[in-house]
C-alpha cells in the first residue's frame, strides 16, 4: 500500500461517516510542496451530492479526521473553494520512504509483449531502436509488478523480401554461400552475414524495378512457404545467421526477448484458421479475395476489412498476425497482449483486434493493447538518416554513442585512473544510457529529435547525468566506510531531508502510472527529479564532514536509500550503472 492509498483509507472513513461517496476521498501528492504534502479535492464534488457549501463539507471532514487519536496526519487545512491540504508526521512519512519494495499488481498472469519486429536477412537499423527499447522496458516493469511478462521479437521472416534475396543468390550462382554455411563456424557465419548486408539492398532494388524479377521473387516465396528445396534450407540458414546479428545488437542495448518467434512459426496454423473463419461466416469472399468485415454500426469513420487472402491466394500481415494471436492464446492464454510498434500502424491493429474479437479467437476479457511508438527524427524533422542520406545501421549508432561517451568522459576528466578495459566498459554503459534515456524520456507516441551531443551530456536531463549522480553516491558511501544498508536507526528528518523522503514515497504512484498507460517516460521523469533532489540535498548539508555521528549516519542511510531507488528505476529502464567514473 502506498502512502496515498493509506491516507485515502483514512479519509474514506470520514466520507462514509458523513454519507459522502467514498470514491471521492482520493488523496494525491500535492503539486506545490510549500503549501501541502498531500491534497484531497473530494469536498467540491461532495458539495453537489449533499447540497452544501464545499468549504463547509471540507471542515466536517477535517473535524472527523482530527478527532481520531491514531491519525498519522500532523496538519490539515482548507484552501480555496474547498481543497483539503494535508501534512503527515515525519515518522509516518519515513516508514513509506524507506520501503523500497515494488507494488505487486498481479499474481502471475501471462502477458505477451510484441516488440522489435526486425526482418531477417536485413541489417538492423535505427528504426528498430525505439520499439526494442520501449518494449523491453515495459516487459521489465510488468515483470517487476508480478506479471509473467514475455517479450516476443516477432520476426519478419516469411515474406517476399526472402524471395528477392534467394533468387539473387540463385541468379548469381552463389547459393552455396547460404546452403553450405556451417552455423558452428564463426567465419562462415560472418561471411554470410556480411554478404546478406551487401546483397539484399541490391536484390530488393532490382526486383522493384523489374517485374520479371519480382514475379520470380513471389514464386520463390510461395515455394519457401511450401518448404520446397533449396529454399527452405536457405531460409533456415539465413534466419539463424540473422538472429545472431540481432542478438548482438539487442544485447548491446540490454534488450531482452523471451520468445524468438516469427511469421514462419504460425504458417501451418493459417489454413485451418482460415477454413474455420469461412465456415463460421466471419470471412467472406469479395472479388476473388477473402476478407473479414470489421466495420461496426456505430463507427464514426470507415474501417476497411481485414484481408485474409488476396486474389492470388497470398496472405497478408493481418493473416499472420491473426494466426500469431491464435498461437499465443493456445500456448499461453495471456491476460494481455501488448503491441509496441510504429504509431502509424494504428489502423492495422484496430482491424486486427476487431477481427480476433469478432471471431472469438480471444476471450472477451483478454486485453489487446496497441502501444504506438513515434519516430526518431533528424534535425530536419524527418526520420533519422546518415549524413549521406541512407538509413543508419543500428550497430553503427551504438558504436557512435560509445565513442561520443568516451569523448565526454575525457572532457570531464572522468575515468582517468582506470585500465583501458574498465574505461571502455564505462564508456559503453554511458553511451547506452545516453541512447536509451534520450528515447525513453519522451512520451511513447511522440516523435523526437536525435541529438547525440545533447544526449551524452553529463548535465541536464540525460542518461549520463543520472549515472554520474548514482556513481557520486557510491563514491560517498565507499569513503564513509560504514554499512548503512541494514541500519534500524530512525532517520533524522528536517527541512533538508523531508523533500527527499516525499520523493522516495512517491515511487509506487509513479510505477502504477507507468503500467496503467504503458508510459516509461514517467519513470524517467521520476529518476531525474530524484537525482536533482539528492543533488540539492548534497549541496546544502554536511554529510561526511558532519561532526554529529548520529546525524552523519542518518544522512548516509538516506543517501543509500536514494541510490537504491535510483538504481532500481534505472534497472527498470534497462540501464546499467558503473561502480565508478
Amino acid at each position: 500500500m502506498s502512502i496515498t492509498d493509506a491516507l485515502t483509507l483514512i479519509l474514506e472513513d470520514a466520507f462514509t461517516a458523513l454519507d459522502i461517496p467514498k470514491d471521492l476521498a482520493a488523496v494525491r501528492f500535492s503539486d506545490r510542496a510549500e503549501i501541502a504534502q498531500f491534497q484531497c479535492n473530494g469536498a467540491m464534488p461532495a458539495a453537489k451530492h449533499l447540497g452544501k457549501n464545499p468549504r463547509e463539507i471540507a471542515q466536517l471532514i477535517l473535524d472527523h479526521v482530527q478527532a481520531r487519536t491514531d491519525t498519522p496526519i500532523s496538519e490539515m487545512s482548507i484552501a480555496g473553494p474547498g481543497f483539503i491540504n494535508i501534512f503527515v508526521k515525519d515518522e509516518y512519512l519515513s516508514s513509506f520512504a524507506t520501503d523500497l519494495s515494488i507494488p505487486k499488481l498481479s499474481h502471475g498472469e501471462n502477458v505477451i509483449l510484441d516488440y522489435g519486429g526486425p526482418n531477417i536477412a536485413k541489417p538492423m537499423h535505427v528504426g528498430h531502436l525505439r520499439t526494442g527499447i520501449i518494449g523491453d522496458t515495459l516487459r521489465r516493469i510488468l515483470k517487476a509488478a508480478g506479471f509473467n511478462a514475455l517479450g516476443d521479437i516477432h520476426l519478419g521472416d516469411w515474406g517476399t523480401h526472402m524471395g528477392m534475396l534467394m533468387m539473387d543468390y540463385i541468379h548469381s550462382n552463389a547459393a552455396d554461400i547460404v546452403t553450405e554455411c556451417d552455423l558452428n563456424n564463426d567465419s562462415d557465419v560472418q561471411r554470410l552475414f556480411d554478404d546478406m548486408a551487401m546483397r539484399y539492398p541490391r536484390a530488393s532494388a532490382a526486383a522493384k524495378e523489374d517485374e520479371t524479377l519480382m514475379a520470380e521473387a513471389r514464386a520463390a516465396t510461395v515455394k519457401l512457404q511450401n518448404k520446397e528445396e533449396p529454399f527452405f534450407t536457405m531460409f533456415q540458414k539465413i534466419r539463424a545467421v540473422s538472429m545472431r546479428g540481432m542478438e548482438i545488437n539487442y544485447g548491446a542495448l540490454n534488450v531482452h526477448f523471451d520468445l524468438w518467434k516469427g511469421e514462419a512459426d504460425v504458417h501451418d496454423l493459417i489454413a485451418p484458421m482460415a477454413e474455420d473463419l469461412k465456415d463460421n461466416g466471419y470471412a467472406i469472399e469479395d472479388d476473388g479475395a477473402w476478407i473479414i468485415p470489421v466495420e461496426q454500426n456505430d463507427d464514426k469513420k470507415k474501417y476497411p476489412p481485414l484481408i485474409l487472402y488476396k486474389r492470388d491466394g497470398g496472405v497478408m500481415y493481418g493473416t499472420t498476425d491473426m494466426a500469431t494471436i491464435l498461437e499465443r492464446v493456445r500456448d499461453f492464454d495471456p491476460a494481455r497482449i501488448i503491441y509496441i510498434v510504429d504509431q502509424r500502424q494504428s489502423l492495422h491493429f484496430e482491424q486486427l483486434f476487431r477481427a480476433v474479437r469478432l471471431s472469438h479467437i480471444v476471450r472477451d476479457d483478454t486485453e489487446l493493447s496497441f502501444a504506438g511508438v513515434g519516430t526518431m527524427n533528424g534535425t530536419d524533422g524527418k526520420p533519422f538518416k546518415t549524413r549521406a542520406g541512407g538509413v543508419m545501421r543500428l550497430a553503427d549508432m551504438i558504436d557512435m554513442a560509445r565513442k561520443k561517451a568516451m569523448e565526454r568522459l575525457n572532457e570531464a576528466d572522468l575515468a582517468q585512473d582506470m585500465s583501458e578495459n574498465e574505461r571502455d566498459d564505462v564508456a559503453t554503459k554511458v553511451g547506452i544510457a545516453a541512447l536509451k534515456f534520450a528515447d525513453l524520456q519522451n512520451q511513447r507516441h511522440a516523435d523526437y529529435v536525435f541529438d547525440l551531443d545533447r544526449m551524452t551530456n553529463f548535465e541536464g536531463k540525460t542518461g549520463p547525468y543520472l549515472l554520474y549522480q548514482a556513481v557520486r553516491i557510491k563514491s560517498l558511501l565507499r569513503k564513509a566506510e560504514i554499512n548503512t544498508e541494514n541500519s534500524d536507526d530512525p532517520l533524522h528528518v528536517s527541512d533538508l531531508e523531508r523533500p527527499l523522503l516525499i520523493l522516495l514515497a512517491q515511487f509506487p504512484e509513479i510505477f502504477k502510472l507507468a503500467i496503467r498507460n504503458y508510459t516509461p517516460h514517467v519513470l524517467c521523469d521520476y529518476a531525474y527529479i530524484l537525482a536533482q533532489g539528492y543533488s540539492s540535498f548534497y549541496g546544502n548539508c554536511h554529510i561526511l564532514s558532519e561532526e554529529d555521528d548520529a546525524l552523519k549516519n542518518s544522512r548516509l542511510a538516506l543517501s543509500h536509500l536514494v541510490l537504491s531507488r535510483l538504481e532500481q528505476v534505472l534497472n527498470l529502464l534497462g540501464i546499467e550503472t558503473p561502480e565508478r567514473m
